[in-house]
């Protein structure tokens, strides 16, 4: 693995890790409240095409960010969805 895939796994990993306690803190109050709906859609449409990009292009980096951070962001979409706030 070269340079510049360690320097993704570096980046994808401290993005991923910021948007983690928003998911924790999603998961015990069962609130999204402090979320927009836009937000979040264009968030994790965004997350797919990262993912698929990732995907044809090969890139680990961008697959695992984007692998792990989709569904703790989709998850915070279902609660404000499905209105359990």
């Amino acid at each position: 693995m070269g340079g510049i895939e360690l320097l993704g796994l570096a980046a994808g990993a401290m993005t991923t890790a910021a948007f983690v306690p928003q998911a924790l803190r999603t998961w015990r109050t069962g609130s999204a409240r402090d979320f927009s709906l836009p937000m979040l859609l264009l968030f994790c449409t965004g997350l797919s095409l990262w993912l698929v990009y990732g995907v044809l292009i090969a890139s680990a980096s961008v697959v695992a960010a984007n692998a792990i951070t989709l569904p703790l962001a989709a998850y915070i979409l279902w609660v404000k969805v499905t209105g359990r706030e």
